[in-house]
């Protein structure tokens, strides 16, 4: 017995210790992070912002998946409203005289957020103060946020790289076949194109058809905004990038894209002239982190009324979900925490998401519908994108707001369940067989092929989704099943089309939509309050350090992102098919901007 009080008492001593060293790590670790973490400094007199957006920027500030210790210099990942918003604060601050435009890595995770952030600076230079531009190399994107500016420049060895939009998919069906991995795919829709690459070659002709003409919407807007900037027609515009005559520094001065090849320096030495500095003095720039700490938005505290604002971007998946993802257990929990708080008088659903699991939209859908049951008014705004599950949880709104250049639609339900049969058969000399006590003993399995009973029940179940679907669309929408049916499919509509069918009420963004959802609940002095409540990147960072949060899939997916982007989608699309419960709603297509 004594030997046995010894082993004890050793083995919770070696754990403390262990505790002890882990602890003291851990403060050592975050310490490091503090200490190289950005400092507030103050703005002073005679500032210039300078703009790069070479970080992709999520709907809601901190709204990422968790940092690794080399993210952790800036103790904030900025929204695109907040980078939006800070601009807007510098337009009203003496201390800020202009714009420096840097975008040439811009990133942006779609055309409707870089929108939202250049109406900003077009709103910036209404005040009168300047903005400028300069870059080696300009890309689609980079360039549409350059063109805002009073005065681009491009670098004399610089290149433009501006052309039209497109989507473009890789097809698997063809290496699933060689490996002898049949997908069972069920789905209703004809225009429903997630699951093509699984089971064609190409894209289909109505995948086709529907890409063609949203991308021409995008294409127009591209070319109006910055028509409307740089002083010239869309037809000019759109005749120097379909010819690709821009194809030179010099020449893209001469079409008017830019106004003159000139090196940073040369710039930098007109931006001081512009200032009033000489030359020997150095002009003070200040990023967007540094200025959204140094002045930091006000909230008006004194407001006893607020408007919530339910952020959902990322794939709707069941159960709690994570950072930039829609957790269906998380999201129900954040409405019914709105329900509780009386001085919340109306919600607004930003929702940037492709969708994803059918049974996760539907509970959100059902907390929302309880919301409006509660009476607080519920508007919805729409991001890059809102389709699938995405406009699944915002059909029942009072109001729906969405930009031109929103993704939207792609109202269907699919199911997809891998067979690997004949792979281990061919490939292992594996077989299989099975005893049952009815047809659909075996249930859904990747061991065997579906029996011709099995896969008739599989489309039976997955087109009433689809009825459900199609009805929580004809009620929200006050349309009959039938005219719903006629434009859902698994069809996408640019925001403008939505608008024109009967899917959006407004074309707008997310102010507007806050000012819609406060007169709908009849109160003038609010206050916004945001959701779900996300922790710091080093709170987030020191949880997955200890365990707490993250998983080994997760962790792998990350890994993907990094070393293979090309295949990240795919292994992001099955990772979050297989942990979902059956159905999907889901659009799989990106528009790289």
């Amino acid at each position: 017995m004594g030997q046995f009080f010894k082993m004890f008492f050793a083995s919770c001593l070696g754990v403390l210790v262990a505790l002890g060293v882990l602890f003291f790590v851990g403060i050592a670790i975050i310490g490091a992070i503090a200490s190289s973490a950005e400092k507030t400094e103050p703005v002073g007199p005679n500032s210039v912002l300078r703009l790069t957006f070479d970080q992709l920027t999520p709907e809601l500030t901190n709204n990422v998946e968790s940092a690794s210790f080399s993210d952790l210099k800036k103790t904030k990942v900025l929204s695109t409203h907040d980078v939006a918003d800070a601009i807007r604060r510098a337009a009203d601050d003496d201390n800020i005289k202009g714009i420096f435009l840097e975008p040439e890595m811009a990133a942006f995770n779609g055309f409707a957020s870089a929108r939202t952030v250049r109406q900003a600076i077009e709103d910036f230079k209404k005040k009168g103060k300047f903005v400028v531009a300069h870059g080696k190399f300009f890309t689609r994107g980079s360039y549409y946020v350059a063109s805002v500016a009073d005065e681009a420049y491009i670098n004399p060895s610089g290149y433009v790289e501006i052309n039209g939009f497109a989507v473009q998919s890789m097809f698997y069906k063809r290496m699933l076949d060689n490996l002898g991995i049949k997908m069972q795919i069920y789905y209703a829709g004809k225009f429903k194109g997630a699951t093509e690459p699984y089971r064609l070659e190409k894209f289909s002709p109505e995948n086709k058809l529907q890409y063609k003409e949203f991308l021409a919407d995008f294409y127009d807007i591209f070319l109006n905004d910055v028509a409307k900037t740089r002083k010239k027609s869309s037809a000019e515009l759109r005749n120097v990038i379909n010819q690709g005559l821009a194809d030179s520094p010099e020449k893209a001065v001469q079409y008017g894209l830019f106004d003159k090849v000139m090196y940073r320096q040369e710039l930098i030495e007109q931006i001081k002239k512009k200032l009033g500095l000489d030359k020997d003095e150095d002009v003070k720039f200040v990023n967007i982190n540094q200025y959204d700490q140094a002045r930091p938005a006000k909230s008006n505290y004194k407001a006893n009324s607020k408007i919530a604002v339910l952020y959902a971007e990322g794939a709707v998946l069941d159960g709690k979900g994570s950072n930039g993802s829609i957790g269906d257990k998380r999201y129900v929990k954040a409405i019914e925490d709105m329900l509780d708080d009386e001085k919340i008088k109306a919600i607004v659903l930003r929702v940037n998401s492709g969708g994803g699991s059918a049974l996760a939209s539907e509970n959100i859908w059902y907390a929302l519908t309880k919301a409006k049951e509660a009476g607080k008014p519920l508007v919805v705004s729409m991001g890059d994108v809102a389709a699938s599950g995405g406009y699944y949880i915002a059909c029942m709104a009072d109001s729906i707001y969405a930009e031109p250049n929103t993704i939207t639609g792609s109202i269907g339900v699919f199911r997809m369940v891998p067979s690997i049969e004949k792979m281990m058969a061919n490939k292992l000399g594996i077989t299989m067989d099975s005893v049952k006590t009815g047809p659909f003993a075996l249930g859904l399995n990747v061991l065997q092929d579906m029996s011709p009973e099995e896969a008739r029940r599989a489309q039976a179940s997955t087109e009433e989704m689809y009825a459900l679907f199609l009805k929580r669309v004809a009620d929200g929408r006050k349309m009959s099943t039938e005219a719903v049916n006629e434009i859902a499919q698994g069809r996408v509509w640019s925001g403008v089309d939505a608008r024109r069918i009967g899917l959006v009420d407004k074309l707008g963004g997310l102010d507007q939509a806050i000012k819609s959802a406060a007169k709908l609940a009849k109160v003038k002095d609010y206050r916004t309050v945001s959701y779900p409540s996300i922790k710091d990147p080093i709170q987030q960072l020191v949880e997955e350090f200890v365990g707490e949060s993250g998983d080994d899939e997760a962790k792998m997916g990350k890994m993907v992102k990094k070393e293979f982007p090309e295949l990240a989608p795919m292994f992001e699309f099955y990772s979050q098919v297989r942990k979902s419960h059956g159905f999907q709603s889901r659009l799989q297509i990106v528009v790289p901007f």
